[in-house]
């Protein structure tokens, strides 16, 4: 939950006009299923703020809720994985003030959050290194797997601490060791062993990434998984993400044909 003091007033600007409006009668691919899996990078709380000459911490707080209603509403659109880019390997970079108040937010989302999440049956799993996070941190992110490990509605991945190419390179690690111990010969290294090693390999690769804010990249996100992975950059800071950002961006997946390097549209598992 956000903190309990005073939230600053916050002047709301006017939205800009969807850069993917929904689809007309006839619009897009026949037999359409939404999306199995959807990523999101969750963008533009710091330009939210400052747009309306507030600190950064409360661009900050407004993404919690925006990140509330997201959860929400993918959960009642028919998809099964949502995985949030929560806090990547490069931001601890940011000063040690916005580190902290993102620290903060992290224990009240899973502290106040968590039953709520639990109550609606949705799983919470986590990626990213943890070998280097405060033991508190550690404790707080494990409770939230262990409490919903059991859960059977959607499943929420949080990628924290985390970094693609950082992945890549535990993935690397494992699988060297393994060939320095004779357990395998590097003629055996294909692309199924390497995702075999990667954070989460049970789970399949996103079909939809968003990115708000406006930006056009994906900044150490899955660069693995997102190989064939439709993308949609929206101009919405992520604050202001609700459920018809999501609808107007799986509107747009919906009119993409997913080829994923044929000449003919593929179904993948």
């Amino acid at each position: 939950m956000p903190e309990a003091s005073a939230s600053p007033k916050v002047t709301e600007a006017a939205a800009p006009p969807p850069p993917y409006p929904p689809p007309q009668a006839g619009e897009g691919r026949e037999g359409f299923e939404p999306p199995r899996h959807v990523a999101i990078i969750m963008d533009g709380n710091g330009r939210w703020a400052a747009e309306r000459g507030l600190p950064r911490r409360e661009g900050h707080r407004r993404g919690v809720e925006a990140l509330r209603r997201a959860v929400r509403a993918v959960g009642e659109s028919g998809i099964e994985i949502l995985t949030i880019y929560s806090f990547s390997s490069e931001n601890w970079s940011r000063p040690a003030t916005e580190i902290r108040d993102l620290m903060g937010l992290l224990r009240r989302f899973i502290r106040n959050d968590l039953a709520e999440l639990h109550a609606n049956n949705v799983r919470v799993r986590i990626i990213g290194e943890r070998r280097n996070l405060e033991p508190e941190i550690r404790r707080l992110l494990e409770e939230a797997e262990e409490l919903t490990r059991n859960n059977e509605g959607l499943l929420l991945i949080v990628a924290f601490n985390y970094g693609a190419r950082q992945e890549i390179a535990r993935a690397a690690e494992r699988i060297a060791s393994l060939v320095a111990a004779g357990a395998m010969a590097p003629g055996d290294v294909t692309e199924d062993v390497v995702a075999s090693h990667l954070d989460a390999p049970d789970l399949p690769d996103p079909d939809l990434v968003i990115r708000t804010s406006g930006e056009q990249r994906l900044s150490n996100f899955l660069l693995w998984q997102s190989a064939y992975s439709e993308l949609v950059f929206v101009p919405t800071y992520w604050p202001d993400f609700d459920r018809t950002t999501l609808e107007n961006a799986i509107a747009e997946y919906r009119r993409r044909e997913r080829r994923f390097g044929g000449l003919r549209r593929v179904v993948k598992p």
